[in-house]
């Protein structure tokens, strides 16, 4: 027989993930530090598993982001049912916590936010997160949806196909003239690049692929974590670098950029992702996402 998860500890859990501290989620819930301390311990103990490690903050284990994210659907659930029920009257607004690239948020995902009924009063907060890095904050239940470039589905979440985001390979006209005068495989290796931060690899994927696997991208690199700054940063001559389609595209008419190597475009399939809940919230705010990647995205 499975053992009953109270869920004043479960709540207890997350308000300590959420606060760092035992003292902080006190503080929060109104209880005092001792209190947490059992309530955490008690849980522990009824699963059987170390679900919180001891640091500066407190960071929940494998196990205790499972319940992490149980406590975040169920208040999710609780909201969408004291709306139903007429009781949402204090003026707390619904609160949908959603991962998003960086890309989507600079180039279509904001119009997603204008699009949601006004009725339904619906808020967003957003997280900024690389698209092969999302799924780890649905995971960790940080959020309940995310734009992911994996359709491989996080336990408890559902995926649907968006569509696919095209890069361009691009750069300055004079960084063109003066750099890329030879063939593409034996050149650009050696020339500076634009990347978003320590993490981003796509541009040595490009090499690579380029190069059937003997070189990467160049080490002279500036890393420029904003979309637009990234795209700015590739205008102004500081490297070469792959731009959105849609970021890249006005900037070729006017001639501040060129694109370097036809016909060598990169797709990149995103995905949405979201708990499985039934919430209203939710499915409105998926079939709006689904909708406006439609128009902004290639099939």
């Amino acid at each position: 027989m499975m053992p009953d998860l109270p869920l004043d500890q479960v709540r207890t859990l997350l308000a300590v993930v959420d606060e760092g501290t035992f003292d902080a989620a006190a503080a929060a819930l109104h209880v005092t530090p001792s209190a947490i301390s059992q309530r955490v311990k008690a849980l522990e103990q009824r699963t059987g598993r170390v679900l919180l490690l001891r640091t500066k903050p407190v960071r929940p284990t494998e196990s205790g982001e499972v319940l992490v994210r149980l406590a975040r659907q169920v208040a999710r659930l609780e909201r969408d049912a004291y709306a139903e029920l007429g009781l949402s009257g204090t003026g707390e607004p619904i609160r949908v916590s959603v991962a998003v690239n960086a890309d989507s948020l600079a180039t279509w995902f904001l119009r997603v936010l204008t699009r949601v009924p006004e009725e339904l009063r619906l808020y967003f907060e957003l997280r900024r997160e690389d698209e092969d890095h999302t799924a780890a904050l649905l995971r960790e239940g940080v959020v309940m949806a995310a734009v992911t470039s994996s359709p491989d589905p996080v336990p408890g979440c559902s995926v649907r196909s968006l569509g696919r985001m095209r890069y361009i390979p691009v750069a300055a006209p004079d960084f063109a003239a003066r750099h890329l005068d030879g063939p593409l495989e034996r050149v650009l290796p050696g020339l500076p690049v634009v990347a978003f931060d320590r993490r981003d690899d796509f541009q040595d994927g490009f090499v690579r692929r380029l190069t059937r696997g003997r070189s990467s991208a160049s080490a002279l690199r500036n890393y420029v974590p904003t979309s637009e700054g990234f795209v700015e940063a590739v205008a102004a001559g500081l490297g070469w670098g792959l731009v959105p389609e849609a970021q890249a595209d006005p900037l070729l008419r006017t001639g501040r950029l060129v694109e370097f190597a036809p016909g060598r475009t990169v797709d990149v399939p995103l995905y949405w992702q979201q708990w499985k809940l039934d919430s209203p919230a939710l499915a409105q705010v998926a079939e709006t996402v689904t909708a406006t990647a439609g128009e902004a995205l290639r099939a």
